[in-house]
């Protein structure tokens, strides 16, 4: 019997690929990794894929796993992502060819995006490092400039909190909602994929994409990266936004147009933002989010990435899926379900290992 080519383009641990080749696969490796996702060429992966059984890695960025990276093997069964995003790789072409595309939606994942996001609200509604920086800088004891901004409801004197707007209700978004409940305040939500119930179950309103930029104090996007969300926040939705808003992405960079979200900052069109994932990464070090002050809280992609956590549950569960896969089993986290057909008439029951 054959061994197995995987081709692991973006390599994230070595526990992994031992396994991988304990099972008898021969394995290629990709130069893009967890702290430096830039790695190959589009044309190089076509080139290192040909002849793989398998594809599995995290994220890439740079570069895409296209028609012609897939069509470069003939025997191509699956491709497995350490991830939750699939955006780099061409889910219609995957299909069309038969090849699964798994994904790894782990809690560990998710959840820990979730926290971030609150964290991140807190952080810019509250003025947190700009009262510490006041305090170790030797300045008078308090200033006015450094009051936060107060969450929920106030019942003494009626004040009503302010709005929280969720773009996206999905695993993310409604574990925001579900942690920002107690607080009191107000959340909405636009999510056209998720049904009324759900909403009502999680007392948060449904409200279209201008309403809630219009009516929100925090507006976060949970969405996925598709045609229809790409640049879904430009200088229109900007423009929607209070004066005194603020906007937090830890979804997907190119979600917002980065260049009219600078525009918008500079011009105090909204308060603020806080940015876990940019349209280019790693952000380049020209970018003038890097030197726009304490409206803009940046991180490096990382806002799933905590003990125990980050994408090493979803290393197990794509190893896993590659596996399954070459053993002619169809793997559990198939992200494009309409292939299993075609797939099932190839490979099932057809094993390499």
């Amino acid at each position: 019997m054959p061994d197995p080519k995987v081709f692991v383009f973006a390599p994230a641990d070595s526990d992994s690929l031992q396994e991988l080749e304990a099972a008898g696969c021969s394995l290629t490796l990709g130069s893009a990794n967890w702290s430096d996702p830039t790695g190959d060429s589009t044309e190089k992966l076509a080139e290192m894929a040909s002849g793989a059984d398998a594809l599995a890695g995290t994220s890439i960025k740079g570069a895409k796993i296209s028609r012609d990276v897939l069509a470069a093997s003939e025997g191509l069964r699956i491709v497995a992502k350490y991830t939750v995003g699939v955006d780099e790789i061409d889910i219609d072409a995957a299909t069309e060819l038969g090849i699964l595309v798994t994904h790894a939606p782990t809690e560990a994942n998710w959840g820990g995006v979730a926290e971030t996001t609150i964290t991140k609200m807190l952080t810019l509604l509250k003025n947190t490092r700009e009262r510490d920086a006041h305090l170790k800088s030797g300045e008078p004891w308090r200033s006015e400039g450094l009051t936060g901004v107060h969450l929920g409801y106030r019942a003494e004197d009626g004040y009503e909190g302010i709005v929280l707007g969720l773009i996206g209700l999905g695993r993310i978004g409604t574990r925001v909602s579900k942690l920002m409940a107690p607080w009191g305040m107000r959340i909405v939500a636009h999510d056209p994929y998720v049904s009324d119930e759900h909403f009502a179950e999680l007392g948060v309103e449904r409200l279209e994409l201008d309403d809630l930029l219009r009516q929100s104090d925090v507006v976060s996007l949970h969405v996925v990266l598709t045609r229809e969300t790409h640049h879904m926040i430009s200088t229109r939705e900007l423009g929607l936004m209070k004066p005194s808003a603020v906007l937090i992405n830890t979804s997907r960079g190119p979600a917002v147009d980065e260049p009219a979200l600078v525009e918008a900052l500079s011009a105090n069109t909204i308060a603020g933002a806080a940015l876990d994932v940019f349209e280019v990464e790693p952000l380049p070090l020209d970018s003038p989010l890097r030197s726009m002050g304490n409206n803009v809280l940046l991180s490096p992609h990382m806002s799933s990435h905590n003990q125990g956590g980050g994408i090493g549950p979803g290393i197990k569960w794509g190893t896993a899926d590659v596996l399954h896969a070459l053993r002619g089993e169809e793997p559990e986290h198939v992200y494009n379900a309409e292939a299993l057909p075609a797939w099932r008439e190839r490979f099932l029951g057809r094993s390499l290992i």
